[in-house]
């Protein structure tokens, strides 16, 4: 349901209701990516001026004109872009570094439905210093925005606002050479006013669902297909205290990308190293299950939606209507996943592990998804070498309903053998009464050596209303049980059966209030043990969110906790070994309330603030956690993050600390240097790494990266060197 403040906007929607389409030229003109629109050629490629808002009212005229100009050659597809804006301090450019995150820039994006299945695609952005960034859509509304794509793009302000040029070779590209009709859409973010304007948008989403039609795309051109990525990697390590070391390693890497055909990518990987790969952020654990750390590693990334299964990992609110999942964990969330690539290359301990070699064979063929990934991991001290293997297929039935199975062999961190086998099934409806729903269900099953063959399934099925206006909703039921181990997943728990269930309403008010958007959100979670059927963790989220239109949000919420502890929870443990604070055994419930504020990232200083406080088991808790940034210009940011919990129980008290510290200073768009400073006081380690990243053009990279470890062991403010790493990386992308 569309909410107006007038007439216009219910007419504009009835306007706009069909889908858009585009006839594309093909032209042979020669153009130069400098983000200036200066060539002949420019003149003779199809002008897009009907963009319309989608925030803060759906469909109206933007306030500032867009002008768009598409056209292709045979390799490939160049988009122009001019934003109009009367007032040059009206635009946002604070984001200088390559691959940088964009989310509080001016952005003009590319999104690219090249099956038009409305289920997949690709976004790119670019912002007005010429700064990429690309991600895979996955589940529909979400973006993998760790992928790692081949492209060009640039951008220039001028004296009407600022223009950019892009150029997306279809190499970098998966599509049906088939068909000469693809998704397109294009998304202008203005900053300042929190403006958002689309080519075409449905109930305020963009995304593939919602994208418009490009027509004429005949005879497209990939080359030969073939990209060779050779890698370098000189390194120096070095173990610091008792029965320490140093070595120098040179370590040669070879990837390998091929197009078997233009829907179908073929890649292997040599002497995998990812020794560049950015480091993750701290989390300190206060729960008895274990964490999620999402996978960062590009070839892991490549055509990562193509392995997603069951919907597992969603249920967030939509993006735009709240601060997240807070009744569900996101460990809790992802739980009973059965392929989570961060097990592969590490150990049991967490320790790294030399991966030899890998294969994938990724893409489409004809209307089936087919992903089948083969990695061959070292030996360690104590597990044997092997070859781990993930296959997985996805049958596109019709334009919304999609079956899949899913197999994994392998045991990454044991040398017992371990299998697993699943199939779901996934509907996806976007014009359903004027909203979409989505409903999906999946089955898996695990066989692993030593362990008896006997419950060990796992399944579950979702029921989803993901709107961006409006009523919004889920329900989600998960059955994990006793002997279920996907040794090449992701477990938070066995032995469980969860319910998941959230209903929100998002009002959007006037145009020129101080607020945007109103929303009430409720959430609930139960998680049931299913050898008797009592309560494990039950909570209860009400929330209340507003967001203005200076990009601002500010929320209230109240939590109800109860746990049943079926034995002692050791909750603190000191790290010189002085003691440990454990939670008896028993049923506990408690309250909790939150309110926080967060101020738009497009100013000079920004950040956000939550206080939380209340009971806690058999205690109390207060938690204050927050951030700030400081960017004085688009070349420098420094970032301070903060979290701390103060907890008193019978037991004892204690106060856990995590500080972090961020510095990004951009020489240029091609050259940058970031520094992150992380520390916490309840294992005492500080960790420095420092990358130094240059960037010639899309393909080719450098990089300087120093790990170093400290830990105060004796907590007296003096820190001692652990482990240090410094690593030289370069690699260049050949294409043929």
């Amino acid at each position: 349901m569309l909410f107006s403040v007038n007439g216009l906007a219910q007419q504009g929607a009835l306007q706009n209701s069909a889908t858009k389409s585009v006839s594309i030229p093909v032209l042979s003109g020669n153009v130069t990516i400098n983000g200036v629109l200066d060539e002949d050629t420019w003149s003779q490629a199809v002008l897009i001026e009907d963009l319309h808002q989608v925030f803060p009212e759906e469909y109206v005229s933007p306030s500032q004109p867009t002008q768009v100009r598409v056209f292709y050659t045979e390799n490939a597809l160049y988009i122009g872009a001019l934003m109009l804006e009367s007032d040059a301090d009206q635009i946002t450019d604070r984001v200088l570094r390559q691959g940088q995150s964009l989310s509080s820039d001016d952005v003009f994006a590319v999104i690219l439905d090249p099956y038009l299945d409305r289920r997949n695609g690709y976004r790119f952005e670019v912002n007005p210093n010429g700064v990429r960034w690309e991600g895979l859509f996955q589940n529909i509304i979400e973006v993998e925005g760790n992928w790692q794509g081949v492209w060009e793009a640039r951008a220039q302000r001028n004296a009407e606002g600022w223009s950019a040029e892009i150029r997306i070779p279809f190499q970098s590209l998966s599509f049906n050479p088939g068909s000469t009709t693809w998704g397109l859409n294009f998304n202008r973010i203005r900053r300042n006013s929190n403006e958002n304007i689309a080519w075409s948008s449905y109930n305020r989403e963009v995304n593939p669902s919602t994208s418009g039609i490009a027509t004429g795309l005949e005879n497209l051109r990939q080359g030969v297909g073939l990209d060779v990525v050779p890698s370098m990697t000189l390194r120096r390590n070095r173990k610091f205290g008792p029965g320490g070391f140093e070595e120098n390693n040179f370590e040669p890497q070879l990837d390998v990308f091929y197009k078997v055909t233009p829907q179908l990518n073929a890649s292997l990987t040599l002497n995998t190293d990812f020794s560049a790969t950015e480091v993750d952020d701290r989390q300190v654990n206060l729960t008895r299950f274990n964490l999620f750390f999402p996978e960062k590693r590009d070839f892991f990334l490549r055509d990562v939606d193509i392995f997603e299964f069951g919907q597992i990992g969603s249920g967030n609110f939509n993006s735009t209507s709240g601060t997240g999942s807070s009744a569900i964990s996101t460990p809790a969330r992802q739980s009973a996943r059965p392929f989570f690539s961060r097990k592969i290359g590490l150990g049991s301990n967490g320790e790294p592990v030399d991966i030899i070699g890998g294969v994938k064979l990724s893409g489409r063929v004809g209307d089936w998804n087919v992903g089948t990934l083969v990695i061959n991991q070292d030996e360690t001290e104590t597990i044997d070498a092997q070859n781990i293997f993930v296959g997985r297929t996805v049958l596109n039935v019709g334009s919304r309903t999609q079956v899949g199975a899913i197999m994994t062999d392998g045991n990454p961190q044991s040398n017992a053998d371990n299998t697993l086998v699943g199939t779901d099934v996934r509907y996806r409806n976007t014009s359903f009464y004027g909203n979409t729903i989505e409903m999906s269900a999946f089955y898996q099953e695990t066989d692993t050596e030593g362990v008896a063959n006997q419950d060990n399934a796992s399944y579950g099925l979702n029921f989803f209303l993901p709107n961006a206006q409006g009523w919004q909703g889920l329900y989600q039921y998960k059955r994990v049980e006793e002997n279920f181990f996907p040794a090449v997943g992701f477990v938070n728990n066995t032995d469980v059966e969860v319910h998941h269930a959230n209903a929100g309403y998002r009002h959007f008010l006037a145009p020129n209030s101080f607020f945007r958007s109103i929303a009430l959100l409720a959430e609930g979670y139960r998680e049931e043990n299913l050898d008797d059927g009592s309560l494990n963790t039950e909570n209860l989220d009400l929330r209340l969110t507003s967001f203005t239109n200076t990009n601002d949000s500010y929320w209230t919420r109240y939590n109800y906790y109860k746990e049943l502890l079926q034995q002692p929870f050791t909750i603190y443990r000191a790290s010189d070994g002085s003691g440990t604070i454990t939670i008896p055994a028993g049923e506990y419930s408690w309250n909790e309330y939150f309110m926080g504020f967060q101020w738009g990232g497009q100013r000079k200083l920004s950040g956000s603030l939550q206080l939380q406080g209340g009971d806690y088991y058999d205690g109390t808790h207060f938690q204050k956690n927050g951030n700030v940034t400081w960017r004085p210009n688009r070349n420098f940011s420094l970032r301070f993050s903060f979290t701390e919990n103060r907890i008193e129980l019978p037991g004892g008290n204690f106060t856990l600390r995590l500080f972090g510290l961020n510095s990004q200073y951009a020489f240029s768009s091609t050259l940058s240097w970031s520094n992150l400073i992380q520390y916490d006081n309840i294992s005492e380690n500080m960790g420095l790494n420092s990358r130094l990243h240059w960037i010639p053009k899309a393909g080719q990279q450098v990089f300087l990266v120093l790990n170093w470890g400290l830990i105060d062991a004796d907590k007296d403010n003096h820190f001692d060197s652990t482990v240090a790493d410094l690593s030289l990386k370069f690699n260049y992308t050949f294409r043929f």
